[in-house]
Formats: structure tokens, sequence, C-alpha cells
């Protein structure tokens, strides 16, 4: 994992992270080695939509957009996604509610914990408390930036992927 870091950090991408949340991150889930690494982006906006699918575009994954938190719900229930990408001010279902809502399906049906990474153009102090406490593990503030979203991906779900791949045990952040 450490030589997937540094040779990112080679090729010039900023590692960043953000605030600690206030639990510990989750464990990345298991993705098998035959499929993709699942992402689900819920975002209204149809440019940020485009301009988030250009930037993940060279990573071995498979992205699905929801438009509003209702629609990242099912969606979250219909492809048991890897890592969520979530929209915090969108129509219908806020991303803070969707995330809840989230959360309350993986308890009730024992699911693994799925990392989800708000992305928001809310940056003043203290917003980040509001976000974290919903259930958010990490939040990236837009505009968005490609190095941090990889950053993301590859810390929480990628790494599983190539673990599987060269059949090594992954033990997730840390």
């Amino acid at each position: 994992r450490r030589d997937l870091l540094n040779k990112v950090a080679q090729l010039g991408l900023e590692m960043t992270e953000a605030p600690a949340p206030p639990l510990a991150p989750p464990e990345p889930a298991p993705v098998a080695a035959d499929r993709k690494v699942r992402v689900l982006a819920a975002e209204d906006n149809k440019t940020n939509q485009l301009v988030f699918s250009k930037m993940v575009a060279d990573l071995p994954i498979e992205l699905r957009f929801a438009n509003n938190g209702r629609e990242a719900v099912e969606a979250y229930e219909q492809i048991a996604p890897d890592i969520i990408f979530m929209d915090i001010s969108m129509p219908e279902m806020d991303g803070k509610e969707a995330t809840r809502r989230i959360r309350e399906i993986e308890m009730r049906d024992q699911r693994r914990r799925t990392p989800i990474c708000a992305l928001t153009a809310h940056a003043m102090s203290g917003d980040d408390t509001e976000i974290l406490a919903c259930g958010i593990d990490f939040y990236l503030t837009k505009p968005l930036r490609k190095a941090a979203i990889h950053q993301m991906i590859i810390e929480n779900a990628l790494g599983t992927a190539i673990a599987l791949l060269i059949n090594e045990p992954f033990a997730g952040r840390g």
C-alpha cells in the first residue's frame, strides 16, 4: 500500500486528507478481483457530473450517478457501491439525509459500512462538524481536484481490488 501511495506521490498527485472524522473510517468493502470497483456519485448538477466522470475516466471503476439523495439511497440498495461521493445540497433529499438513510439500511441489513465522501461547496468553519455528524466519513470541497478524488478511491476502495489481484491482504486506511 505504501509503495502504491509513493508511486502516486511520484506522479505529482497531491496527497491531502480531510480532518479526522469522529469515528474510525470504515474498512473498504471486499471487491472481487473479477469486477470493477463500484463508485456511486450523488450529484444533481449535470455539469458537475460530466466533470466528475472525466476526472475518474482513467480509473478501473464502474461509475453510476444519482441525481438527488432519494436516487442515491435507491442506487445504494441496487448496486452495493464500494464508495459513495455525496453532494450535500440536492433536491428532494439532501446528502446528509441520504447518508443517514444509508447508515440505517447498513444497520438494518447488517451490511458493511460503505465509505461516504461528501462533495460540498460549504467550506466555512464548523460545516465539517455538521457534515461528519450525519455519518459521512470524509469530505472534499468544491471545486474538486482530480488528485483528491483519485486518492479517495485508491485509499478507500481501489486498494482492496489491487490487493485481491496480487493476493495480499489489504488493511484499509491506517
